[in-house]
């Protein structure tokens, strides 16, 4: 007897070739899942194939922005928000 997890979406799982996914939406009308691999690949997938490839569940990666495309330069530095006018000093000026 083999061990096939059941598919919950937000979980991450590893294929038989050692990728890693994460389960992102399940259509239980058409009895679909998708998948999203860590490269922000995203494929679509049966039951039937679901169960084929022995997936085994696994811990989410450290680095989850990397099927985002997600850079440090994405985000605004605290360093610049320093630079700004304090923010708190505008709401003393609404009467």
């Amino acid at each position: 007897m083999t061990f096939e997890p059941t598919p919950r979406i937000g979980d991450w799982y590893k294929n038989s070739i050692g990728e890693s996914f994460e389960i992102v939406a399940q259509d239980d009308d058409d009895d679909t899942l998708e998948l999203q691999y860590y490269d922000g690949t995203v494929e679509e997938l049966d039951r039937e194939t679901w169960e084929s490839m022995n997936p085994q569940l696994v811990e989410p990666p450290e680095d989850w922005t990397a099927s985002m495309d997600v850079t440090k330069d994405d985000y605004m530095s605290t360093e610049s928000w320093a630079e700004t006018e304090d923010w708190l000093s505008r709401l003393d000026r609404i009467d």
